[in-house]
């Protein structure tokens, strides 16, 4: 791959596909036009982590889709080299295009929860996010795959269908139909250990389903809900299953794919006309980014510090882990102990150390531990701990 020079190509240009090879990068001219305007306002060069936190405090102010097209933009490569390395470590499951189309797609969700107050190394948790959407998303493949239509049905849960039923644009009563069509379906129909080769129920189920159905909708549902038949409760199930098998795997669009029935154009196009941004508006977010920057610096500081003070068999399983890049297995042989305490270690000193930052961030940065705070600490942890260590 041919790496971009400049930050008007790291924030405007695009991998370009050959089938499942990368044949080279494409530019989007209103971001490039965008960046340059930026650049020109600019008093002083900067970095391309500068341009990254000043598009993600863009989004994050205005959920911009032009920020989030840049940062899309920025984070092509090390996309593009996660999905190369799971696509040969996970052959036969998906190509490397596809699994850079699925990692790409989630960058509103990487922009949604990366921190810059713990990391301004955007990279560095995109790729760490890229790799657990990438393989959460074929285990989800593998597992529908598997799967008849009647035994994804009695393993999905109710929030899942109501969510395929709406993702589908199904209005609510028929999803409230639905839903208690499938609360009967998985009370009444076989369930076996084979749940994965359920087949579909047999006609004196599919009665007992219909009856419960026709009895329990005159307490759930709208009065005036008419009676079903086996056969229309077999269609709704099926229409429900065909739901769920769309919302948990997508079709994946690129955004340079063309505009369906238009004879020239991409998806880019839609991009709006890009506002300029005001010189002051320019300054306010370069001292926020700084202030990020600071607080970054202080964190590094701390983390250094913390794990002085952890005892050195610690330190050097932290080594082994993250430095050495030894899996678990090999750590335990080495030290001749089971991979299960290996395992228990490993996230104990995990927790002891989020306890501390959590501790460190509350008493210095005044940041209260809320559920999502801490999540993004661990994020940052373990992207701190794989880069440092």
């Amino acid at each position: 791959m041919q790496t971009r020079q400049g930050i008007p190509e790291i924030f405007s240009t695009f991998v370009q596909f050959d089938a499942d090879s990368f044949s080279g990068w494409v530019t989007d001219s209103r971001l490039r036009r965008s960046i340059k305007a930026c650049l020109e306002q600019s008093s002083q060069q900067e970095s391309d982590t500068f341009w990254a936190l000043y598009w993600h405090k863009v989004w994050q102010n205005q959920s911009s889709i032009v920020a989030e097209a840049h940062i899309s933009a920025y984070l092509q490569e090390i996309c593009y080299w996660v999905a190369r390395k799971i696509a040969f470590n996970f052959k036969n499951e998906s190509s490397i295009a596809d699994c850079f189309q699925i990692a790409i797609s989630r960058v509103s969700k990487i922009l949604k929860r990366f921190n810059p107050e713990y990391s301004s190394n955007l990279k560095g948790y995109a790729e760490l996010a890229f790799e657990g959407f990438i393989k959460d998303s074929l285990r989800l493949h593998r597992e529908t795959d598997i799967c008849t239509d009647w035994a994804l049905l009695h393993k999905i849960s109710r929030k899942r269908l109501i969510d395929s039923l709406q993702n589908a644009g199904f209005n609510n009563p028929i999803i409230d139909s639905y839903v208690l069509a499938w609360e009967c379906f998985k009370e009444l129909s076989a369930s076996t250990i084979k749940v994965r080769k359920l087949v579909k129920p047999n006609t004196l189920t599919w009665e007992e389903i219909t009856n419960l159905y026709n009895s329990q909708r005159l307490t759930q549902l709208n009065s005036a809900t008419p009676k079903a038949t086996p056969e229309t409760l077999e269609k709704w199930l099926s229409s429900s299953a065909k739901a769920v098998r769309a919302f948990l795997y997508p079709n994946i669009i690129s955004v340079d794919a063309p505009i369906a029935a238009a004879e020239e154009g991409s998806l880019l196009d839609k991009i709006p006309v890009i506002a300029e941004e005001s010189p002051l508006a320019e300054l306010i977010a370069r001292e926020e980014i700084v202030t990020q920057q600071q607080r970054s610096e202080r964190l590094r500081l701390f983390l250094n510090e913390a794990i002085t003070k952890i005892d050195t068999q610690s330190q050097k399983l932290l080594q082994a882990y993250y430095k050495q890049q030894l899996t678990q297995q090999q750590i335990a042989e080495l030290l001749e102990i089971k991979q299960y305490q290996v395992s228990r270690r490993l996230s104990s000193i995990k927790r002891e150390l989020l306890q501390s930052l959590a501790q460190w961030s509350k008493e210095t940065l005044h940041i209260s531990p809320t559920p999502d705070v801490l999540d993004a600490m661990s994020s940052s942890l373990e992207e701190w701990l794989k880069k440092c260590c």
